[in-house]
């Protein structure tokens, strides 16, 4: 079993060894992030035949924002090379159909990979670390089945019993600090400059375009929130909880925002990387592949939120 290190576990993305399967097996819509509209299992105008990006260097000023978004958790190459042994859906047309259906399911399991990594990780988290190794290896070994029992996997359900430890780990990490609970909900363009968030459950929070900037955000638990459009210029993020590059991709930051080890700066941030906030990895993000289908979104409504400790 390796190690909980991403890269260990093979869950950063490697473009280079996937069949471009974002580009092909999800569907998008014309919106604010991507310039048209696409069909799941079509492959993209942009998509070469060695299956890289033809427009990678300029996807934001053509208008797939979406696309540098996206993060498949590494299971691109994993469904690329490990379940279909290397032969893609262009040299064996008859496993395109299934191949689509197997992407997203071995994404989910990733990202659950991820989350389970993390925990064991995490000082303050050790009682539940038993239970997170052992699913941590049960879900590696569902990643490694074959494409026929990939397929018909119910992700659901895995991810339920997966939830529990999660929960219980952020618990465990943000106990004694006097975090808010602000678990779903809508803070949509919410004023929260400066706001003290430290230890705050923010589980599933719509946190679209609102306004972080300074905002102490460390232990905070963010699985599942939105940060779309979100401003962390100057935010510390140190020790949140949960928190996924396809997260900081959708939001906007700087030189001064604060990010945990195990994610980089995106690339489309302003000020490049900040001395003492280093980009894990030393790479850069800005993915090739087309995200989820979103739909054009009204203009955030500005909300405040009451400052606690």
């Amino acid at each position: 079993m390796p190690g909980t290190h991403p890269r260990e576990l093979g869950l950063l993305s490697d473009c280079a060894s996937c069949f471009g399967l974002c580009c092909v097996a999800l569907p998008f819509s014309a919106s604010a992030d991507f310039a048209v509209d696409k069909d799941a299992g079509r492959p993209c105008a942009n998509l070469r035949d060695d299956f890289r990006c033809s427009i990678h260097s300029r996807l934001r000023e053509s208008g797939f924002n979406g696309c540098t978004v996206f993060e498949c958790f590494g299971a691109g190459q994993k469904v690329s090379q490990v379940t279909y042994e290397g032969r893609s859906w262009r040299e064996a047309p008859e496993t395109a159909r299934q191949m689509y259906a197997v992407f997203p399911v071995m994404r989910g399991l990733h990202e659950l990979l991820w989350y389970l990594a993390e925990i064991l990780t995490l000082p303050a988290a050790a009682p539940v670390h038993p239970d997170a190794r052992a699913l941590l290896e049960e879900t590696e070994r569902l990643t490694r089945e074959s494409a026929v029992v990939l397929e018909h996997l119910d992700v659901g359900a895995h991810r339920a019993r997966v939830n529990e430890v999660l929960l219980r780990a952020s618990e465990l990490v943000r106990h004694g600090l006097g975090g808010k609970r602000h678990r779903g909900a809508d803070l949509i363009g919410a004023r929260l400059r400066g706001a003290r968030l430290r230890g705050a459950d923010l589980r599933g929070a719509y946190l679209i375009g609102a306004d972080l900037r300074g905002a102490d955000l460390r232990q905070a638990d963010l699985i599942g929130a939105d940060l779309r459009g979100a401003n962390l210029t100057g935010a510390d993020l140190t020790g949140a909880v949960f928190l996924t590059q396809a997260q900081v991709n959708a939001a906007m930051g700087g030189p001064a925002t604060r990010l945990p080890a195990a994610l980089t700066r995106p690339a489309h941030w302003t000020g490049g990387t900040a001395a003492g906030a280093p980009a894990a990895g030393g790479r850069e993000t800005g993915g090739r592949a087309a995200g989820a289908s979103r739909s054009a979104r009204p203009r955030p409504k500005t909300r405040r939120l009451r400052r606690g400790r």
